[in-house]
């Protein structure tokens, strides 16, 4: 009798558990899925605080109007050039990186740490770090490059348009290494001996190791570090807007900083928001094809 009184008290009880979880699922519908709704809905309407008695409901036409913009596909050239260079070499160096540190050698641990340190620091504050590296007067990067004989005067590297992405793509992936080596590291660190204990059995050299043991090992870490850096380049606007504003001219304009400019420069909350789910597609399909590319690879790791 005891027994069946315990089994009974250990049974599954439904009701229970959803009582208990109604105030976190209540303050997530309240926090979240009431915000992404409602900014759909008015993605939806003619929007603008300039007007704001007009509240009309115009189905697409914000989204037609945008893809019809010359603006904005401007915008999406900048914005591809940028998440490339950004995400390409995030991934690179932070494989490079994860590669080293996944080493045997005196030091590790302490370089280890060092490593964490660009990673830990907020966009903001990473912008303006680069503003002051990067400034035309007295900043460290022309002073270095000067000394070095490389540049003969110091250059307004963030006043030119050749010079203006770069340098955004450069202090956006000194932000992000970390994270990269990171993953990329904790994927290493899950690789089995035996194979590469094989792979040097049949002679493999070390390029061969890394790309038919290592490589296909790491594709699953690759495709949370792809989606997730992709829906960080996508989104970048701190370091705009702290060392560029989007200019010189439009040079710098990504998608995210004309939905900002959009939103609460011209107050068009309409089209704003539309430009926001824009984003958020574009976000969605380059995840599908990361996972369509990548999954299947990393079955041989399992």
């Amino acid at each position: 009798m005891a027994r069946k009184r315990w089994a009974a008290q250990t049974e599954p009880q439904p009701f229970l558990a959803f009582v208990l979880n109604t105030p976190a699922v209540g303050l997530l519908l309240l926090l979240v899925v009431y915000p992404i709704v409602y900014s759909f809905w008015l993605s939806l309407h003619a929007y603008n605080l300039r007007k704001p008695r007009q509240f009309e409901f115009i189905g697409l036409d914000n989204y037609a109007d945008i893809l019809s913009s010359g603006q904005f596909w401007h915008a999406a050239r900048v914005t591809a050039v940028f998440s490339v260079g950004s995400i390409g070499l995030t991934v690179v160096l932070g494989t490079l990186l994860a590669l080293l540190l996944n080493e045997k050698w005196p030091g590790r641990g302490v370089l280890r740490a060092v490593a964490l340190i660009p990673w830990a620091i907020p966009p903001v504050v990473n912008g303006l770090v680069w503003q002051w590296m990067l400034e035309g007067r007295h900043g460290l990067l022309n002073y270095i490059f000067q000394s070095i004989g490389l540049i003969d005067s110091y250059q307004a590297w963030l006043s030119y348009p050749e010079t203006a992405l770069p340098a955004l793509v450069i202090a956006q992936v000194w932000n992000h290494v970390p994270f990269v080596a990171i993953v990329i590291l904790a994927a290493l660190q899950t690789v089995p001996d035996e194979l590469y204990d094989s792979a040097l059995v049949d002679g493999a050299n070390i390029f061969r190791r890394f790309f038919f043991v290592t490589l296909p090992w790491l594709s699953h870490a690759l495709l949370l570090v792809l989606i997730t850096q992709t829906m960080v380049a996508l989104r970048t606007f701190d370091i705009i807007y702290v060392l560029t504003g989007g200019g010189p001219g439009d040079s710098t304009t990504v998608l995210a900083w004309l939905t900002y400019i959009t939103t609460f420069s011209y107050t068009d909350f309409g089209k704003g928001n539309a430009y926001a789910y824009t984003i958020a597609v574009l976000t969605m399909i380059l995840s599908v094809f990361y996972i369509r590319l990548l999954w299947k690879r990393g079955e041989m790791a399992k």
